[in-house]
């Protein structure tokens, strides 16, 4: 079985510049507290650490 990341959305995108909205858009999050789970691989780990600040690893 693969790795696995429970990434969940925190922040507001309001605001926000355009690269850090596309980026958690592009990670599958819609609004505050949404959760998705993603292979965990370098290009998602590169684009949670762009955004640290919007978004939180559950698991």
């Amino acid at each position: 079985m693969s790795k696995t990341l429970k990434v969940q959305q925190v922040r507001s995108l309001i605001g926000r510049p355009q690269e850090h909205r596309l980026i958690v858009r592009g990670l599958g999050l819609k609004r505050i507290r949404h959760t998705r789970e993603l292979m965990d691989n370098e290009s998602i780990r590169g684009m949670i650490a762009k955004v640290p600040h919007l978004v939180r690893v559950v698991e």
